[in-house]
């Protein structure tokens, strides 16, 4: 067991040494980001979180598309790949989990250099209940001989609710304890956790990294911590942009109970971008509104245009 950890040690040393020293030009290359994949939430047979006249699928679509268009008037050269473009689920496929594979395996096969999901938020109205007081019941108890008739006081509530007070933005970035499934993304082999993460193209000639090598998966899990490191870059760019904007931002957050499959499944910086809740009358309308989501684009564009320039320029300044 020492030697194991031992080698695996000397392995994570010997590439970082390696990096260091080899093809600095390459590494700036990979930093460059040529591709984005940009993922509305849901749609089609689920149409995501309901508010009072709209859904999270159909305004996520809008925003979607609309950053897209932006982004490639700013970046001719830019490819945008979209995980769909109309109210369909993703790929057209049947179920949400078929959905969420597809989505994956798109960002994945496209050779992706960044991945940014567009959603939308919901809280479900908060219950009540205050007590009117009791009211007598009666029940028998025993048998036989021994039945006996009980009243008692059972005390009486009424209930209602109101609507949660929760609004704002939320940008989330994969889980910590869900690395190994981001590992297993940046290396395209199928993880060992509940859905697959990325399936290997069959169609491609070239020889995939073997991840039982100690180097191999050394290299992956200094990926994955870059690509952590980029996406809470990126997704704090966001929310400060937001906040630029007067929004009211709920800050960069990871669902560690279950994590996001979408971002952890993807071989590259991942977020979602949460922005603003359904369920919330006035976030609703603002989402909806031709202001509000040219607003929400001029964000994402800033943020973006920010995380771009900071990556290149960082890759650049380390060449020779």
């Amino acid at each position: 067991m020492m030697k194991r950890v031992l080698l695996f040690l000397f392995s994570v040393s010997v590439f970082i040494l390696l990096l260091s020293f080899s093809g600095k030009n390459s590494e700036a290359q990979r930093a460059q980001i040529r591709t984005l994949i940009i993922d509305p939430g849901h749609g089609g047979i689920d149409p995501g979180a309901r508010g009072e006249y709209s859904t999270e699928a159909e305004v996520s679509l809008s925003v979607a598309m609309k950053f897209g268009k932006a982004l490639q008037e700013a970046y001719p050269d830019l490819k945008i790949v979209y995980t769909r473009t109309s109210d369909v689920m993703a790929g057209n496929k049947r179920t949400k989990d078929e959905g969420l594979r597809y989505r994956a395996n798109l960002a994945n096969e496209s050779n992706g250099d960044l991945f940014i999901a567009i959603h939308c938020n919901s809280a479900p109205d908060i219950r009540h209940r205050t007590y009117i007081g009791s009211k007598s019941m009666t029940y028998y108890t025993g048998k036989g001989k021994k039945r006996r008739k009980v009243t008692r006081k059972v005390p009486q509530y009424r209930y209602w609710t109101t609507p949660n007070p929760a609004h704002g933005t939320e940008t989330y970035i994969w889980a910590v304890n869900k690395n190994d499934a981001k590992v297993s993304a940046v290396n395209k082999t199928p993880s060992t956790d509940t859905l697959e993460y990325g399936e290997v193209d069959s169609t491609l000639n070239i020889e995939l990294p073997d991840p039982s090598d100690p180097a191999e998966k050394a290299r992956m899990l200094i990926y994955a911590q870059n690509y952590f490191k980029k996406s809470l870059s990126l997704a704090d760019m966001v929310e400060r942009e937001f906040v630029a904007s007067g929004r009211f931002s709920r800050g960069v957050k990871q669902r560690n109970h279950a994590g996001i499959w979408v971002l952890q499944a993807t071989g590259m910086p991942s977020i979602l971008v949460e922005i603003g809740f359904i369920s919330h009358e006035e976030d609703e309308k603002y989402i909806n509104s031709e202001e509000g989501q040219q607003e929400i684009v001029n964000d994402l564009v800033g943020a973006f245009k920010a995380y771009k320039q900071k990556t290149e320029s960082r890759s650049i300044s380390t060449t020779p």
